[in-house]
Protein backbone atom coordinates (compact mmCIF):
# COMPACT_ATOMS: atom_id res chain seq x y z
CA UNK A 1 0.00 0.00 0.00
CA UNK A 2 1.09 3.11 -0.88
CA UNK A 3 0.19 6.92 0.67
CA UNK A 4 1.85 9.78 -1.40
CA UNK A 5 1.58 13.53 -0.26
CA UNK A 6 2.11 16.24 -2.89
CA UNK A 7 4.08 19.16 -1.04
CA UNK A 8 6.73 19.76 1.62
CA UNK A 9 5.08 23.19 3.17
CA UNK A 10 3.48 23.00 6.67
CA UNK A 11 0.36 20.40 5.66
CA UNK A 12 2.62 18.36 4.19
CA UNK A 13 5.16 18.06 6.53
CA UNK A 14 2.44 17.31 8.94
CA UNK A 15 0.39 14.86 6.89
CA UNK A 16 3.83 12.52 6.32
CA UNK A 17 4.63 12.80 10.50
CA UNK A 18 1.26 11.94 11.27
CA UNK A 19 0.83 8.93 8.98
CA UNK A 20 3.93 7.82 10.14
CA UNK A 21 3.10 8.18 13.51
CA UNK A 22 -0.26 6.07 13.05
CA UNK A 23 1.52 3.50 11.06
CA UNK A 24 4.08 3.25 14.19
CA UNK A 25 1.48 2.84 16.77
CA UNK A 26 -0.36 -0.02 14.37
CA UNK A 27 2.82 -2.14 14.25
CA UNK A 28 2.84 -1.53 10.35
CA UNK A 29 6.12 -1.85 8.54
CA UNK A 30 7.38 0.67 5.79
CA UNK A 31 6.76 -2.69 3.62
CA UNK A 32 2.93 -2.82 4.78
CA UNK A 33 2.65 0.81 4.08
CA UNK A 34 4.88 2.80 1.80
CA UNK A 35 4.35 6.55 2.77
CA UNK A 36 6.24 9.05 0.06
CA UNK A 37 6.39 12.84 0.06
CA UNK A 38 6.81 14.75 -3.25
CA UNK A 39 8.69 17.59 -3.31
CA UNK A 40 10.92 19.86 -5.84
CA UNK A 41 13.33 20.07 -2.21
CA UNK A 42 13.09 18.18 1.02
CA UNK A 43 12.94 21.65 2.29
CA UNK A 44 10.25 23.78 4.63
CA UNK A 45 10.39 27.17 3.29
CA UNK A 46 9.45 29.55 6.62
CA UNK A 47 6.65 31.25 4.04
CA UNK A 48 5.40 33.61 7.34
CA UNK A 49 8.79 35.20 8.15
CA UNK A 50 9.73 36.17 4.40
CA UNK A 51 8.98 39.45 5.01
CA UNK A 52 11.65 39.64 7.42
CA UNK A 53 15.84 40.54 6.21
CA UNK A 54 17.78 37.70 5.00
CA UNK A 55 14.97 35.43 3.44
CA UNK A 56 18.07 33.12 2.51
CA UNK A 57 18.18 31.85 5.81
CA UNK A 58 14.86 31.14 6.29
CA UNK A 59 14.28 27.72 5.46
CA UNK A 60 14.62 24.11 7.12
CA UNK A 61 15.86 20.74 5.90
CA UNK A 62 13.63 17.60 6.17
CA UNK A 63 15.35 15.26 4.85
CA UNK A 64 17.06 14.11 7.31
CA UNK A 65 13.33 14.33 9.50
CA UNK A 66 11.63 12.39 7.31
CA UNK A 67 14.38 9.34 7.34
CA UNK A 68 13.92 9.30 10.53
CA UNK A 69 10.31 8.60 10.32
CA UNK A 70 11.01 6.06 7.13
CA UNK A 71 9.01 8.17 4.65
CA UNK A 72 10.15 7.97 1.38
CA UNK A 73 11.18 11.24 -0.27
CA UNK A 74 10.50 11.65 -4.17
CA UNK A 75 12.29 14.76 -5.46
CA UNK A 76 10.23 16.06 -7.91
CA UNK A 77 6.99 18.01 -9.13
CA UNK A 78 3.80 17.05 -9.32
CA UNK A 79 2.65 17.71 -12.77
CA UNK A 80 -0.74 15.55 -13.40
CA UNK A 81 -3.31 13.63 -11.14
CA UNK A 82 -5.37 11.34 -12.53
CA UNK A 83 -8.05 10.02 -10.21
CA UNK A 84 -9.58 7.25 -11.74
CA UNK A 85 -6.29 5.51 -12.62
CA UNK A 86 -4.68 7.01 -9.49
CA UNK A 87 -1.53 7.65 -10.65
CA UNK A 88 0.70 11.02 -10.17
CA UNK A 89 2.64 12.13 -13.05
CA UNK A 90 5.71 14.00 -11.78
CA UNK A 91 8.88 15.47 -13.46
CA UNK A 92 12.50 14.69 -11.92
CA UNK A 93 15.01 17.67 -11.94
CA UNK A 94 16.73 16.54 -14.60
CA UNK A 95 13.03 17.05 -16.62
CA UNK A 96 11.84 13.14 -16.73
CA UNK A 97 8.74 12.20 -16.56
CA UNK A 98 7.95 9.23 -13.82
CA UNK A 99 4.63 8.05 -13.05
CA UNK A 100 3.84 7.04 -9.60
CA UNK A 101 0.76 4.93 -8.06
CA UNK A 102 -1.18 5.52 -5.26
CA UNK A 103 -3.99 4.33 -2.98
CA UNK A 104 -4.59 7.07 -1.12
CA UNK A 105 -3.31 10.54 -2.57
CA UNK A 106 -2.71 13.95 0.35
CA UNK A 107 -2.90 16.94 -1.38
CA UNK A 108 -0.98 19.28 0.60
CA UNK A 109 0.07 21.92 -2.73
CA UNK A 110 -0.27 24.81 -0.69
CA UNK A 111 -0.96 28.47 -2.20
CA UNK A 112 0.58 31.04 -4.96
CA UNK A 113 0.14 34.71 -4.74
CA UNK A 114 -3.08 36.33 -6.68
CA UNK A 115 -1.43 38.65 -8.97
CA UNK A 116 -4.38 40.36 -11.70
CA UNK A 117 -3.51 41.06 -14.53
CA UNK A 118 -2.77 44.99 -13.68
CA UNK A 119 -0.49 46.98 -16.40
CA UNK A 120 3.36 46.49 -14.58
CA UNK A 121 2.83 44.40 -12.29
CA UNK A 122 4.48 41.31 -13.76
CA UNK A 123 7.19 43.74 -15.16
CA UNK A 124 7.78 46.05 -11.70
CA UNK A 125 6.00 44.41 -8.31
CA UNK A 126 7.83 42.07 -5.98
CA UNK A 127 6.36 40.11 -3.43
CA UNK A 128 7.66 38.24 -0.24
CA UNK A 129 5.37 35.32 -1.66
CA UNK A 130 8.18 32.52 -2.49
CA UNK A 131 11.29 32.35 -1.10
CA UNK A 132 13.07 33.22 -4.78
CA UNK A 133 10.76 36.40 -4.70
CA UNK A 134 11.59 37.64 -0.80
CA UNK A 135 15.23 37.08 -1.87
CA UNK A 136 14.60 39.30 -4.78
CA UNK A 137 13.05 41.99 -2.76
CA UNK A 138 16.08 41.84 -0.77
CA UNK A 139 18.54 42.29 -3.26
CA UNK A 140 16.42 45.16 -4.37
CA UNK A 141 16.24 46.28 -1.75
CA UNK A 142 20.07 46.63 -1.00
CA UNK A 143 20.65 47.70 -4.64
CA UNK A 144 18.76 51.21 -3.57
CA UNK A 145 21.83 52.07 -1.68
CA UNK A 146 23.82 52.19 -5.03
CA UNK A 147 21.00 54.59 -6.76
CA UNK A 148 20.81 58.32 -6.48
CA UNK A 149 18.32 59.28 -3.56
CA UNK A 150 15.83 60.82 -6.48
CA UNK A 151 12.73 59.51 -8.03
CA UNK A 152 11.39 57.73 -4.83
CA UNK A 153 14.16 55.47 -4.79
CA UNK A 154 13.46 55.71 -0.64
CA UNK A 155 10.14 55.41 -1.10
CA UNK A 156 8.22 51.32 -0.99
CA UNK A 157 4.55 50.87 -1.68
CA UNK A 158 2.85 47.82 -0.08
CA UNK A 159 -0.36 46.78 -1.85
CA UNK A 160 -2.21 45.52 0.44
CA UNK A 161 -3.18 46.43 3.73
CA UNK A 162 -3.91 42.45 5.27
CA UNK A 163 -1.72 40.16 7.50
CA UNK A 164 0.95 39.78 4.97
CA UNK A 165 0.87 43.65 3.69
CA UNK A 166 0.84 44.76 7.49
CA UNK A 167 4.05 42.40 8.46
CA UNK A 168 5.95 43.62 5.34
CA UNK A 169 5.03 47.01 5.78
CA UNK A 170 5.91 47.48 9.29
CA UNK A 171 9.67 45.54 8.94
CA UNK A 172 10.63 47.82 6.11
CA UNK A 173 11.39 50.99 7.66
CA UNK A 174 13.98 49.68 9.57
CA UNK A 175 15.04 47.23 7.08
CA UNK A 176 15.48 50.50 4.77
CA UNK A 177 17.29 52.50 7.55
CA UNK A 178 19.76 49.65 7.81
CA UNK A 179 20.40 49.90 3.74
CA UNK A 180 20.58 53.53 2.89
CA UNK A 181 21.53 55.13 6.04
CA UNK A 182 19.74 56.31 9.99
CA UNK A 183 19.25 59.38 8.03
CA UNK A 184 17.50 58.46 4.98
CA UNK A 185 13.76 59.77 4.21
CA UNK A 186 12.36 56.58 3.66
CA UNK A 187 8.55 56.22 2.88
CA UNK A 188 6.76 53.15 3.65
CA UNK A 189 3.04 53.43 2.04
CA UNK A 190 0.17 51.01 2.11
CA UNK A 191 -2.54 50.62 -0.58
CA UNK A 192 -6.03 48.92 0.84
CA UNK A 193 -8.81 48.84 -1.16
CA UNK A 194 -11.07 48.65 1.67
CA UNK A 195 -12.24 51.88 3.94
CA UNK A 196 -9.84 50.68 6.53
CA UNK A 197 -6.42 49.01 7.20
CA UNK A 198 -6.73 45.72 8.29
CA UNK A 199 -10.10 44.77 6.88
CA UNK A 200 -10.20 41.19 8.49
CA UNK A 201 -8.96 41.94 11.58
CA UNK A 202 -12.21 43.81 12.92
CA UNK A 203 -12.45 46.53 15.55
CA UNK A 204 -10.73 45.93 18.52
CA UNK A 205 -7.27 45.58 17.39
CA UNK A 206 -7.48 47.75 14.57
CA UNK A 207 -7.10 51.08 16.54
CA UNK A 208 -3.50 49.74 18.09
CA UNK A 209 -2.81 48.72 14.70
CA UNK A 210 -3.37 51.99 13.71
CA UNK A 211 -1.17 53.02 16.25
CA UNK A 212 1.67 51.14 15.50
CA UNK A 213 1.77 52.26 12.14
CA UNK A 214 1.73 56.17 12.99
CA UNK A 215 4.40 55.28 15.39
CA UNK A 216 6.70 53.81 12.31
CA UNK A 217 5.63 56.41 9.63
CA UNK A 218 3.78 54.18 8.14
CA UNK A 219 1.33 55.72 5.70
CA UNK A 220 -1.57 54.61 4.17
CA UNK A 221 -4.30 55.27 0.96
CA UNK A 222 -7.51 53.62 1.84
CA UNK A 223 -10.75 52.95 -0.58
CA UNK A 224 -7.34 52.50 -3.05
CA UNK A 225 -6.12 50.04 -5.59
CA UNK A 226 -3.07 49.67 -7.81
CA UNK A 227 -4.56 50.99 -11.37
CA UNK A 228 -0.69 50.23 -12.58
CA UNK A 229 3.20 50.26 -12.59
CA UNK A 230 5.99 51.56 -14.81
CA UNK A 231 9.35 52.81 -13.98
CA UNK A 232 8.21 56.00 -12.30
CA UNK A 233 5.84 54.99 -10.07
CA UNK A 234 2.93 53.53 -9.27
CA UNK A 235 -0.75 55.07 -10.47
CA UNK A 236 -3.66 54.10 -7.91
CA UNK A 237 -7.33 54.18 -8.52
CA UNK A 238 -7.65 57.29 -7.27
CA UNK A 239 -5.32 58.77 -9.93
CA UNK A 240 -2.66 60.04 -7.62
CA UNK A 241 0.62 59.11 -8.58
CA UNK A 242 3.06 57.62 -6.45
CA UNK A 243 7.10 57.59 -7.56
CA UNK A 244 8.51 54.61 -6.24
CA UNK A 245 11.05 52.00 -7.63
CA UNK A 246 9.81 49.53 -5.02
CA UNK A 247 6.09 48.22 -5.25
CA UNK A 248 5.66 45.27 -3.01
CA UNK A 249 2.63 43.31 -3.99
CA UNK A 250 0.65 41.62 -1.25
CA UNK A 251 -3.15 41.54 -2.13
CA UNK A 252 -4.67 37.82 -1.78
CA UNK A 253 -3.70 34.43 -2.41
CA UNK A 254 -5.17 31.06 -4.27
CA UNK A 255 -5.00 27.67 -3.61
CA UNK A 256 -2.14 26.05 -6.06
CA UNK A 257 -2.87 25.42 -9.16
CA UNK A 258 -2.81 20.86 -8.81
CA UNK A 259 -6.03 21.62 -7.25
CA UNK A 260 -7.83 22.44 -10.34
CA UNK A 261 -6.99 18.93 -12.09
CA UNK A 262 -9.34 17.73 -9.48
CA UNK A 263 -12.82 16.34 -10.47
CA UNK A 264 -14.71 18.21 -7.64
CA UNK A 265 -16.10 21.56 -5.85
CA UNK A 266 -13.96 24.21 -5.21
CA UNK A 267 -14.06 27.89 -3.87
CA UNK A 268 -13.30 30.70 -5.23
CA UNK A 269 -9.95 30.82 -3.89
CA UNK A 270 -9.44 27.39 -5.67
CA UNK A 271 -9.41 25.35 -3.05
CA UNK A 272 -11.44 21.42 -2.71
CA UNK A 273 -13.82 21.69 -0.59
CA UNK A 274 -13.65 18.60 2.05
CA UNK A 275 -15.63 16.71 4.38
CA UNK A 276 -14.54 16.83 8.32
CA UNK A 277 -12.05 13.64 7.67
CA UNK A 278 -10.50 16.20 4.84
CA UNK A 279 -11.27 13.77 2.10
CA UNK A 280 -12.53 15.16 -1.21
CA UNK A 281 -16.20 14.26 -1.82
CA UNK A 282 -16.68 12.11 -5.03
CA UNK A 283 -13.39 11.32 -5.51
CA UNK A 284 -12.27 7.61 -4.17
CA UNK A 285 -8.89 7.86 -2.58
CA UNK A 286 -8.43 11.85 -1.92
CA UNK A 287 -7.64 14.15 0.90
CA UNK A 288 -6.81 17.86 0.64
CA UNK A 289 -5.08 19.22 3.29
CA UNK A 290 -3.63 22.94 4.29
CA UNK A 291 -4.22 25.81 1.88
CA UNK A 292 -5.05 23.19 -0.93
CA UNK A 293 -8.46 22.90 1.29
CA UNK A 294 -11.50 24.08 2.69
CA UNK A 295 -12.52 22.80 5.78
CA UNK A 296 -14.69 23.42 8.43
CA UNK A 297 -13.14 24.28 11.99
CA UNK A 298 -16.01 23.50 14.19
CA UNK A 299 -19.73 23.45 14.37
CA UNK A 300 -20.34 27.11 14.27
CA UNK A 301 -19.52 27.88 10.69
CA UNK A 302 -15.68 28.83 11.20
CA UNK A 303 -13.75 27.47 8.10
CA UNK A 304 -9.74 27.02 7.96
CA UNK A 305 -7.77 30.12 6.48
CA UNK A 306 -4.99 30.40 4.66
CA UNK A 307 -2.54 29.94 7.29
CA UNK A 308 0.35 27.62 9.29
CA UNK A 309 -1.23 27.60 12.04
CA UNK A 310 -4.00 25.91 10.07
CA UNK A 311 -2.12 23.99 7.94
CA UNK A 312 -0.27 22.01 10.39
CA UNK A 313 -3.15 20.67 12.32
CA UNK A 314 -5.03 19.63 9.22
CA UNK A 315 -1.90 18.32 7.37
CA UNK A 316 -1.76 16.35 10.91
CA UNK A 317 -5.40 15.23 10.64
CA UNK A 318 -5.38 14.46 6.73
CA UNK A 319 -2.00 12.08 7.49
CA UNK A 320 -3.26 10.45 9.76
CA UNK A 321 -6.54 10.00 8.13
CA UNK A 322 -5.38 8.52 5.12
CA UNK A 323 -3.40 6.34 7.04
CA UNK A 324 -6.22 5.34 8.79
CA UNK A 325 -8.11 4.20 5.98
CA UNK A 326 -5.19 1.62 4.49
CA UNK A 327 -4.55 0.25 8.15
CA UNK A 328 -8.34 -0.65 8.52
CA UNK A 329 -8.75 1.93 12.06
CA UNK A 330 -11.34 4.63 12.32
CA UNK A 331 -10.39 8.09 11.38
CA UNK A 332 -10.23 11.28 13.38
CA UNK A 333 -12.38 13.83 12.43
CA UNK A 334 -10.93 17.37 11.84
CA UNK A 335 -11.14 20.27 14.59
CA UNK A 336 -9.73 23.36 15.54
CA UNK A 337 -11.90 25.80 17.90
CA UNK A 338 -8.73 27.51 19.10
CA UNK A 339 -7.56 30.26 17.21
CA UNK A 340 -5.17 33.02 17.68
CA UNK A 341 -2.99 35.90 15.57
CA UNK A 342 0.24 36.85 15.67
CA UNK A 343 0.78 40.02 13.94
CA UNK A 344 4.12 41.74 13.72
CA UNK A 345 4.02 45.04 14.17
CA UNK A 346 7.99 45.49 12.93
CA UNK A 347 9.73 48.10 16.07
CA UNK A 348 6.32 48.56 16.91
CA UNK A 349 6.24 45.45 18.32
CA UNK A 350 3.78 43.37 17.71
CA UNK A 351 -0.61 42.34 18.38
CA UNK A 352 -1.63 38.99 19.51
CA UNK A 353 -5.45 38.35 19.72
CA UNK A 354 -7.60 34.98 20.53
CA UNK A 355 -10.68 33.66 19.21
CA UNK A 356 -12.82 33.99 15.46
CA UNK A 357 -13.39 37.37 17.55
CA UNK A 358 -9.81 38.57 17.79
CA UNK A 359 -10.08 39.59 21.73
CA UNK A 360 -6.73 40.86 22.74
CA UNK A 361 -4.21 39.69 24.72
CA UNK A 362 -1.09 41.12 24.05
CA UNK A 363 0.26 43.95 22.81
CA UNK A 364 4.09 45.41 22.26
CA UNK A 365 7.20 43.96 23.51
CA UNK A 366 5.32 40.86 25.25
CA UNK A 367 3.45 39.76 22.20
CA UNK A 368 6.88 40.73 20.13
CA UNK A 369 8.13 38.15 22.73
CA UNK A 370 5.57 35.50 21.48
CA UNK A 371 5.80 35.97 17.87
CA UNK A 372 9.65 35.47 18.26
CA UNK A 373 9.24 32.35 19.56
CA UNK A 374 6.14 31.33 17.58
CA UNK A 375 8.66 32.27 14.35
CA UNK A 376 11.88 30.89 15.59
CA UNK A 377 10.73 27.55 17.24
CA UNK A 378 7.02 26.73 17.59
CA UNK A 379 6.51 26.31 13.44
CA UNK A 380 9.92 24.70 12.52
CA UNK A 381 10.28 21.52 11.88
CA UNK A 382 10.79 18.29 14.71
CA UNK A 383 14.48 17.04 15.38
CA UNK A 384 15.16 14.03 13.40
CA UNK A 385 14.54 11.85 16.26
CA UNK A 386 12.74 9.06 15.51
CA UNK A 387 10.55 8.95 19.00
CA UNK A 388 10.30 12.70 19.36
CA UNK A 389 9.87 13.52 15.82
CA UNK A 390 6.54 10.83 15.55
CA UNK A 391 5.23 12.17 19.19
CA UNK A 392 5.09 16.27 17.74
CA UNK A 393 2.69 14.86 15.13
CA UNK A 394 -0.28 13.55 17.44
CA UNK A 395 -3.25 15.31 15.61
CA UNK A 396 -5.20 16.26 18.88
CA UNK A 397 -2.33 18.26 19.93
CA UNK A 398 -0.79 19.63 17.11
CA UNK A 399 -1.36 23.29 17.04
CA UNK A 400 -3.53 22.99 19.89
CA UNK A 401 -3.61 26.67 21.38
Amino acid sequence: MRLLIIGAGFAGMYAALSAARLRDIQGASPDDLEIALIAPEPTLVVRPRLYEPKPETLTAPLLDVLKAIDVNYIKGSAETVNTEARTVQITTAGGTKKTLSYDRLAIATGSRLFRPNIPGLAEHGFSVDSLDDAVALDKHLHGLADRPAVNGRDTVVVAGGGFTGIEAATELPARLRKILGKDSKSRVIIVERNGAIAPDMGEGPRPLIEDALRKLGVETRLGACVASLDKSGVTLSTGEHIETETVVWAAGIRAAPLTAQIPAERDNFGRLLVDRDLRVPGVAGVFATGDAARAACDDEGNYALMSCQHATRMGAFAGNNAAAELLGVPTRPYHQKAYVTCLDLGEAGALFTRGWERKVEMVGDVAKKTKREINTVWIYPPKAERAAALASADPERVTDL
